[in-house]
């Protein structure tokens, strides 16, 4: 397919300034909604009390209403004796009687204050003297009280005329209370920003629909509009449309008719096939920015109908996330009436290097682990067609256009997403598999957090020895031993025994040689493994001086291997027996190896640690289930 470059690549800031300059992202009108449903909005005018509150005296404690002057010089020994009225005052019922010098009357909390009373003595504050043959009750009060003890007095919370909340607030259930509290049930409220949202392009199915290969799921419809719920805009998901440009301009002028931003995803890298910014530059003005300098990001389309903005996010899922929350989302806060996000960076440290385009600013996504020295930064890998890569990373690392290496151990200010960094019971850095998911949902059914992040084998022995993480999953194989991952081990670690799997070649279910037989056609690709992996040590050994085609295609998990060869990507690879039964290949084990957990010293009894230890004990229900899977208990 002929493909035409981007008309300009600018600045991120640039883009920005540009885009802003044609739109209008001033505060939608107001609309009145019932009180019910204003918990997260923002308030569109002042609000006054129409009543006092509280709207009479009433009596903070259960006791006696009393004049406090009565009360004067009462003591333990010689307590000031008054006469009880006749007449108790219960929550919600008026007073009759007038406290008059020398009297007092049995008051609730929350009763109404009578005429003649400025003060309450709490009940435990007296004792009562029973009606004798020359006269009624009488109550003995053994402390004096001021003027106004124990009496919240009418007006004083809230006076009416006040005002009580300011246009621009958000509602919190603070705030609802207080309009509760002066009986508003409806209040005038900024209208939510109508955001409509299309997905496009032909390779789309939703969710729930059939699949197959060069197809992929939308996901990025339920992200878009779900985010735009999570900052205050109202989302309205059009649904997915193919490549076709009169279904597009037929979808987009409906959008625009009803909506105060338009988002479509997908179709901004001008290929012929990619129709959306041909259509959106039909608008007036159209296109006001094709490409930025990010990475993710670089197609973003930044357009406008009138004032009406209109962005064509980048397909892929990590881009169209990013340059959403860059672009998109400080437009709908500030339509939704709320202020400018703050967003919390910290200080770390990276933990690997990582290498960068010049000429973009690019944004690194990474996993923070706590070790005695600080914050260190794991990059997050996987690119931005990644959907779990964004969803599980605790923040961001700006890298400046003009860098092209950042090294390990250099200190990076990490952008959170979200408000608070919270520590995991239990970070695990190393090799991935299929068995630790299933240990980690045992732990997570026990109540424990756990951070994975999957570096490969050497990685993880690495952090291990760092002090970064409670355990590394290892299966390395010393080639003079020929043992698996205790030579590994320093004086600094511990083993931990995990299990044992079975590592194989793996090949599509019509493919009847052998492995030996295999390797000497040159005809077939293979799937290799990441260096660093324990998995590439045995594919090495298996290999020897040999290169077959595909040696050069490494991803970084089973799963990957497994797919690239039903895929027919590749004709064979290696990988455990658990993960190509899932995926209906043939199998040929290699070797039995053992996936074990190298365990800091210092971390070996931690409560995390321990409860695994425990969950990986001889006939445990854990145990049972992961040897049902294939993995058996480490010899």
């Amino acid at each position: 397919m002929k493909q035409s470059q981007f008309l300009e690549v600018i600045d991120r800031d640039e883009a920005e300034q540009r885009w802003r300059a044609v739109i209008d992202a001033a505060p939608r009108g107001a609309e009145t909604i019932p009180l019910e449903d204003a918990l997260g909005r923002v308030l569109a005018e002042d609000v006054r009390a129409e009543v006092d509150v509280p709207g009479f005296d009433r009596s903070n404690m259960d006791g006696f209403a009393v004049r406090a002057e009565d009360t004067f010089g009462a003591a333990e020994e010689e307590p000031v004796r008054l006469s009880v009225n006749d007449e108790t005052i219960p929550t919600g019922v008026a007073p009759e009687l007038e406290v008059k010098p020398g009297t007092a009357t049995s008051i609730a909390t929350g009763g109404m204050l009578p005429r003649g009373a400025d003060a309450v003595v709490p009940v435990e504050f007296t004792d009562l003297e029973e009606a004798g043959p020359a006269g009624g009750a009488r109550v003995l009060v053994r402390r004096p009280r001021t003027p106004g003890a124990s009496v919240s007095f009418a007006g004083t919370d809230m006076g009416r005329g006040e005002t009580v909340l300011f246009a621009g607030a958000k509602l919190s259930s603070r705030e609802t209370g207080v309009l509760a509290a002066i009986g508003r049930d409806r209040v005038a409220v900024v209208r939510r920003p109508r955001v409509a949202i299309l997905s496009t392009g032909d390779e789309i199915v939703q969710p729930g629909e059939a699949m197959r290969p060069g197809l992929v799921y939308d996901s990025n419809g339920r992200i878009l509009a779900d985010a735009v719920r999570e900052i205050g805009g109202d989302a309205r998901f059009l649904g997915a449309f193919r490549d076709d440009v009169n279904a597009l301009r037929t979808s987009l002028r409906g959008a625009l008719e009803d909506a105060d931003l338009v988002l479509l995803s997908g179709g901004t890298s001008k290929g012929e096939g990619d129709l959306n910014a041909r259509v959106v530059g039909e608008l007036d003005p159209g296109v006001v920015v094709h490409g930025v300098a990010l990475k993710p990001g670089k197609p973003i389309c930044l357009a406008a109908h009138g004032r009406l903005p209109v962005v064509v996010l980048p397909g892929f899922p990590t881009s169209a996330i990013f340059t959403f929350h860059e672009f998109v989302a400080p437009v709908i806060r500030s339509m939704a009436g709320l202020g400018e996000e703050a967003r919390e960076s910290v200080t770390a440290r990276l933990a690997l290097q990582t290498a960068s385009e010049r000429g973009r600013l690019e944004y690194l996504l990474v996993g923070l682990v706590q070790n005695e020295a600080g914050l260190l930064a794991y990059p997050m890998g996987k690119g931005s067609g990644s959907v779990t890569a964004f969803s599980r990373a605790d923040g961001f690392v700006r890298i400046g256009r003009n860098t092209e290496i950042v090294e390990a151990d250099a200190e990076v200010e990490v952008i959170r997403i979200g408000r608070e960094l919270a520590v995991p019971d239990l970070v695990v850095i190393g090799s991935h598999c299929a068995g630790l998911d299933v240990i980690a949902s045992a732990l997570a059914r026990q109540g424990l957090s756990v951070k994975l992040l999957a570096v490969g084998s050497q990685g993880g022995l690495a952090a291990a020895r760092r002090g970064e993480c409670d355990l590394a999953p290892i299966h390395l194989l010393d080639p003079e031993t020929d043992r698996y991952n205790e030579p590994f081990l320093d004086a600094g670690l511990r083993l931990l025994p995990g299990y044992r799997r079975m590592q194989g070649v793996v090949t599509r279910a019509d493919e009847t040689r052998d492995t030996e037989a295999l390797l000497a056609d040159p005809s077939l690709c293979m799937v290799n493994r990441n260096r660093g992996a324990g998995t590439r040590v045995l594919i090495d050994e298996l290999l020897g001086e040999r290169r077959p085609p595909g040696f050069a295609y490494e991803p970084r998990s089973h799963f990957a291997v497994a797919a690239a060869v039903a895929q027919k990507r590749a004709d064979w690879g290696v990988a455990i027996e658990t993960v190509a039964e899932r995926a209906g290949l043939r199998f040929q084990g290699l070797r039995p190896e053992n996936y074990d957990f190298a365990v800091p010293k210092a971390r070996w009894d931690r409560p995390a640690v321990r409860a695994l230890r425990r969950l990986l004990e001889p006939n445990s229900p854990l145990r049972k289930e992961l040897e049902s899977l294939g993995f058996t208990p480490t010899e």
